[in-house]
């Protein structure tokens, strides 16, 4: 059983940053893609970005301003927010892919955290 656990979020005026990380544990993660993922409220949980080796995948609505980082030696994965909106407050959480595609389909990921709340001011 893998275990994941998120933490970072908070509370940040827009343009702000934050840093998001993911600690997963019970299993070497090298080779399964790790992802985030958010949830606003009301609305559909949505693809953020996703990472395995050197690859990376993110939704066109982050592109540029977020980036997603992993050290496998930790089995731990970033997530650098910069440049934030009041539209990326959601909840966001950490996955663990089947395999090593980064896909956007949160069916592809198996093992999901609780997730850490992001809220950004205007």
């Amino acid at each position: 059983q893998v275990q994941v656990v998120e933490s970072g979020g908070g509370l940040v005026q827009a343009g702000g940053s934050l840093r998001l990380s993911c600690a997963a544990s019970g299993r070497a993660l090298i080779s399964y893609a790790m992802g985030w993922f958010r949830q606003a409220p009301g609305k559909e949980r949505e693809f953020v970005a996703a990472s395995i080796f050197i690859k990376t995948n993110y939704a066109d609505s982050v592109k540029g301003r977020f980036t997603i980082s992993r050290d496998n030696a930790k089995n731990t994965v970033y997530l650098q927010m910069n440049g934030l909106k009041p539209e990326d407050t959601a909840v966001y959480y950490c996955a663990v892919g089947r395999g090593p595609v980064t896909t956007g389909q949160a069916s592809e990921y198996v093992y999901w955290g609780q997730g850490t709340q992001v809220t950004v001011s205007s």
